[in-house]
């Protein structure tokens, strides 16, 4: 299932070009490494997985991809604009109209209702109709029903559904999700996954997951490998053999 469909053959320029990209970090007396000298590039339609286990520097790598932060060097250039050299305004602009997100701790407002969460983004960026929007999505996810429940009404199975069809909803071209079914249990992390990677090739969204779930990096068209802050393709080199 993992033919590169989504990709568009006339997009000249990848969706995302890293480039020498180093961060560090000032601990009392002391500076951390926690990236260093990271290069890549990702195509539009692309879905890559960056494996690491815990204070491996992946959490970090993917919040200056997103223009969350910006890197100590390096640029990174996101759809052409390159966003370590933009403003944070300009940054927010960008990632409000390009990018989705999906984390961990599903990050859903708790006064609001699953229908409000999925809403929210595309009321900000001025969409003409959110709520049919916001529908269409949240029965894509198989949460029809659940229209008017709020967070604390929903398992943490549901509540990762709203969160991917919020993400979805504003037709990101890139959707960075940090250990998305790092709070579920297999099962639910299961049903999750399948459902991020149908709306990823359906929409052909360039997809960036951060995870330690080996099955879930394997469904994804490349896999690279962090330790240490330092960035690694290991299918690189068995390809090259071939």
């Amino acid at each position: 299932m993992n033919q590169m469909t989504n990709v568009n053959p006339d997009s000249q320029s990848p969706m995302l070009r890293v480039n020498s990209l180093t961060h560090r970090v000032s601990v009392e007396t002391d500076t951390l490494t926690i990236l260093q000298g990271v290069t890549l590039e990702i195509n539009r339609g692309e879905s890559v997985a960056i494996v690491g286990r815990s204070g491996s520097g992946k959490t970090t790598l993917l919040g200056l991809l997103a223009g969350l932060d910006t890197p100590t060097e390096g640029t990174v250039e996101l759809d052409g604009s390159v966003i370590s050299k933009l403003s944070e305004d300009e940054r927010a602009k960008l990632r409000a109209h390009r990018v989705g997100f999906v984390f961990q701790s599903f990050q859903l407002l708790p006064a609001l209702t699953a229908l409000e969460n999925v809403m929210l983004p595309l009321e900000l960026a001025g969409m003409a109709s959110p709520e049919k929007r916001a529908r269409e999505l949240l029965e894509r996810v198989g949460l029809g029903e659940r229209l008017t429940h709020t967070p604390r009404q929903l398992s943490g199975g549901e509540q990762q559904r709203v969160a991917i069809a919020r993400a979805f909803a504003s037709d990101p071209l890139i959707l960075f999700a940090d250990e998305p079914t790092g709070n579920l249990d297999n099962r639910t992390g299961q049903a999750v996954s399948d459902l991020l990677m149908a709306l990823n090739r359906e929409q052909g969204t360039t997809l960036v997951m951060v995870t330690h779930d080996e099955h879930l990096a394997a469904r994804c068209n490349r896999q690279f490998h962090i330790e240490a802050g330092v960035l690694t393709e290991p299918e690189a080199a068995q390809e090259m053999a071939h």
